[in-house]
């Protein structure tokens, strides 16, 4: 059984902020499913090969085959801003403190 103390815990691993139900009601799930794992821990694995997903995937990658590149000039014509370097100057996307 998980007890307050890991419940507040994980709250402030989570950044929650819980009222006492909230807590009860947290307590009380978490509870519930750690039961349902010790449930699973029960059952005979003894003969059952060990798998890591249920289906077998595959990439399916193409060759890296070099192409075309446009002309430096028509790419700067297709940039918002460019610079007189050749460099593009495109919009700022992370904002900094």
């Amino acid at each position: 059984m998980i007890d307050a103390a890991q419940i507040d815990h994980l709250a402030q691993l989570a950044r929650l902020h819980l009222t006492p139900e909230e807590r009860a009601a947290m307590q009380a799930d978490l509870t519930r499913v750690l039961g349902y794992f010790e449930q699973l821990s029960e059952v005979d694995t003894g003969g059952v090969q060990e798998m890591q997903r249920p289906v077998n995937l595959v990439n399916v990658l193409r060759d890296d085959v070099a192409g075309d590149v446009f002309p430096v000039a028509t790419v700067t014509a297709l940039a918002p801003e460019s610079m007189p370097d050749g460099h593009i100057r495109v919009p700022r996307t992370v904002e900094t403190d």
